[in-house]
């Protein structure tokens, strides 16, 4: 399976082809992308190649019987919570046979708390990607450039042909747009 064709699929998108279609070719292609993102996680906890190995198979096992039975929306966050979790498990069995589990593999509160920003912000930026497409072209295009590629009013004018006077006004009306968009993909 050539999974290179799929690059520009997002994680949401495989999700929602998975939920639609049971099709485990999906979950396929989501769990092969974040193979080394598990295996990195599971080295961090087991110090142990071989048990990382086993760990992250154990994680897809895992990943693709849940992912049957419960609907996920942020997989990679989803995901890296799965591998965090069996890793932890297998050191709490392990140091029932006298294995010192160093209290920094446990999460803290304030890990936790990281996480969970970073979780938010990463819904916050989806959020946000997706908001971008719904704005139309010449809002997209001035917003995009203003924003994420600092360009300069002038700068943009002279990019895309409009005046800076229409240049303004996209930036304005693709922010004010944006912000609606984005108020109603949160439930506000």
């Amino acid at each position: 399976m050539n999974n290179h064709k799929h690059q520009d699929i997002t994680d949401t998108e495989l999700l929602n082809r998975f939920y639609a279609d049971h099709n485990n070719e999906w979950l396929g292609i989501l769990l092969e992308r974040y193979t080394l993102l598990l295996l990195g996680v599971s080295m961090k906890y087991l110090k142990n190649e071989e048990e990382a190995k086993d760990a992250v198979q154990q994680v897809f096992l895992k990943a693709i019987h849940e992912l049957h039975k419960y609907k996920v929306e942020y997989f990679k966050s989803w995901i890296y919570m799965i591998a965090k979790n069996h890793c932890l498990m297998k050191l709490r069995s392990k140091s029932r046979y006298h294995v010192e589990v160093n209290e920094k593999t446990i999460a803290t509160p304030e890990e936790t708390g990281e996480l969970n920003k970073h979780i938010e912000k990463e819904k916050t930026l989806d959020n946000l990607a997706e908001a971008l497409k719904q704005l139309n072209e010449e809002q997209q295009l001035c917003v995009t450039l203003f924003y994420l590629e600092k360009k300069s009013y002038l700068e943009i004018a002279q990019q895309s042909n409009f005046s800076i006077m229409q240049v303004k006004s996209h930036i304005q009306n693709g922010k004010r747009n944006l912000k609606n968009i984005m108020e109603k993909m949160e439930g506000g």
